[in-house]
């Protein structure tokens, strides 16, 4: 699963990184502990409308922007929901009432400078901190919707809301060890494709991407045990990206095992 992670970056690397304009209109965007229902950074890809509202299919503009976590589907009654779709299986998304709409045209890339996940053990639960070994953003497979109250009486949801859900997939190699699930991270190979806003759900492409990241990808991968300090939200800073000391991680993970899907 993906319930945490940090966002340091300023919108104008992300931007030159992702190769899209920032439209986070200033934000401040450093977030060192990420959680649901924070405002965060996406990168969307659409075709431009004119003054009429009108798509231009002939052009597509890839935009950063700023988005809820937590994804609403544009039928829910209640915006409440999206705390409970912070995540989608990458294996049934297609299937689901609340992401397939969103899997088939409105798919977006949240950049992550890494993910925190828990392994439990008998008595604790000890927290990772993974992200790539050059210091690259990750590219978490994410959707994204747009929601109104159809009444609106108090005038709560002026401009509605537009919120988003990371999508997750079974653990691969030695990350299994932390968890039997991990975000859906892709290549920079594969953005273009997934963020297109012409490809659909059910095409091909959007499938293969839907797989298990490679062997190859996850070597690029370090996973640092790190400070219990970051499992409150409160706690904000730098410091929880320090690596535990090996004295006080109780079960240290098996590091020269093969990277490989997980058997589970």
């Amino acid at each position: 699963m993906c319930g945490r992670y940090a966002s340091i970056k300023a919108p104008a690397d992300l931007a030159d990184e992702f190769r899209a304009v920032d439209a986070t209109q200033g934000a401040k965007t450093a977030d060192y502990n990420v959680a649901p229902t924070k405002q965060i950074v996406a990168v969307v890809e659409r075709h431009p409308r004119d003054a009429e509202g009108e798509p231009d299919a002939d052009r597509t503009e890839r935009t950063l922007r700023m988005l809820r976590w937590g994804l609403v589907p544009s039928w829910s009654k209640d915006p409440k929901a999206g705390a409970r779709m912070i995540n989608a299986r990458a294996e049934s998304a297609a299937t689901k009432p609340a992401f397939r709409k969103a899997l088939s045209s409105r798919r977006c890339l949240i950049p992550a400078d890494g993910w925190y996940e828990w392994q439990r053990g008998p008595e604790h639960k000890q927290p990772y901190y993974t992200h790539y070994t050059d210091g690259s953003s990750l590219a978490l497979a994410g959707l994204w919707e747009y929601w109104k109250p159809k009444d609106d009486p108090e005038g709560a949801y002026p401009d509605g809301l537009v919120t988003a859900t990371v999508l997750t997939t079974g653990a691969v190699g030695v990350l299994a060890q932390v968890h039997d699930r991990m975000p859906l991270v892709l290549p920079p190979e594969a953005w273009d494709t997934w963020l297109d806003p012409d490809t659909g759900k059910d095409d091909e492409a959007i499938a293969r991407l839907l797989a298990p990241p490679s062997p190859e990808l996850v070597s690029r991968l370090e996973l640092r045990p790190i400070s219990p300090a970051v499992n409150s939200v409160r706690n904000n800073g730098p410091e929880l990206l320090a690596e535990l000391p090996p004295e006080e991680v109780r079960e240290p993970l098996q590091l020269d095992l093969l990277a490989g899907p997980n058997p589970q």
